[in-house]
């Protein structure tokens, strides 16, 4: 059963704040553990934490726009600045490994690693890594549940903060067991910026085929073709387009039906069709149909 979109909403505004405070807080301990045991690592993953929560705010300040119905001036919705935000946080996310990887590559150039008190800094990055993973889960599930891909892509945001609490879970351990693996701590952060950049791609590039009407996939195509035709009343289906409307899919077909029926009985069928799409596929939000009469002898590749 589809969620109405005051339910949507108010769903990805609870894990949205739910994970704003989490950042905040694990922002706070990083930077603050990190710069008393001298950890660039952990400090980098501090950034990491408070990008989270700058691609936080611009959920809960965008969404209240992209779940906003139709108007005159919209007649599609609002759905596309959801995909403008999942853009922003890959841009945010991109921005940040880089700086990471830059500052972290300069006291491994130049040999000034300083001694590193690794104990809080393991007990840190293990507490976001499970935190962080707990928040990427919860986040995903309700991302896919209300076909939003800027949640999705915030739950992206949590998983690379959770991965990248990993090297520096490692390399605090290593310099526990032998200081003089302390030049892991500044590897640590290149590797964390370098994974967060690839997240970035993996991210935006999606969101801009969106932009740019990129259709679903053949499979889907075929699915949507199998379900229309299943209905009595329909001998053929051809033409079928789709585009992505924010989190949902807006597709268009035409049906082909028997000649001699009337306008009012192909209506019906076609609302049928409509009907059955939404109610099978989820993530569909739209279907127009346009109805056809149906010519056995009529190449598909003329007909209009």
């Amino acid at each position: 059963m589809k969620q109405t979109p005051n339910q949507n909403i108010s769903e990805v505004y609870k894990i949205t704040w739910i994970g704003l405070f989490l950042n905040l807080f694990l922002t706070s301990l990083k930077v603050v553990v990190g710069y008393m045991s001298n950890s660039k690592a952990l400090i980098a993953d501090g950034v990491h934490s408070l990008s989270d929560c700058v691609t936080d705010f611009a959920i809960l300040l965008g969404g209240r726009y992209w779940f906003a119905p139709a108007d005159e001036e919209h007649p599609h919705g609002h759905g596309r600045l959801e995909l403008l935000v999942t853009v922003f946080i890959g841009i945010v996310l991109g921005f940040v490994g880089l700086l990471l990887s830059y500052k972290a590559i300069l006291p491994i150039v130049s040999r000034e690693i300083p001694d590193i008190n690794s104990l809080p800094v393991i007990s840190v990055a293990f507490l976001s890594f499970v935190s962080k993973e707990w928040l990427y889960r919860y986040t995903v599930k309700v991302g896919k549940r209300v076909h939003s891909s800027a949640l999705i892509a915030n739950a992206w945001h949590h998983r690379s903060d959770s991965l990248s609490s990993l090297p520096v879970l490692i390399a605090g351990i290593a310099v526990l067991i032998d200081p003089v693996y302390r030049v892991l701590d500044p590897v640590a952060t290149v590797i964390i910026g370098v994974f967060i950049m690839y997240s970035a791609v993996v991210l935006v590039l999606p969101a801009l085929n969106h932009l740019i009407d990129r259709g679903v996939s053949k499979e889907e195509i075929n699915e949507i073709r199998d379900l229309a035709i299943s209905m009595d009343g329909v001998k053929d289906v051809h033409a079928i387009r789709s585009r992505h409307i924010g989190g949902g899919i807006s597709v268009d077909l035409h049906l082909l039906v028997e000649p001699c029926l009337s306008v009012k009985e192909g209506h019906t069928i076609a609302g049928k069709v409509k009907n059955k799409i939404l109610r099978e596929k989820e993530n569909i939000v739209d279907v127009l149909i346009h109805v056809e009469p149906y010519e056995e002898t009529q190449d598909p590749r003329y007909r209009t």
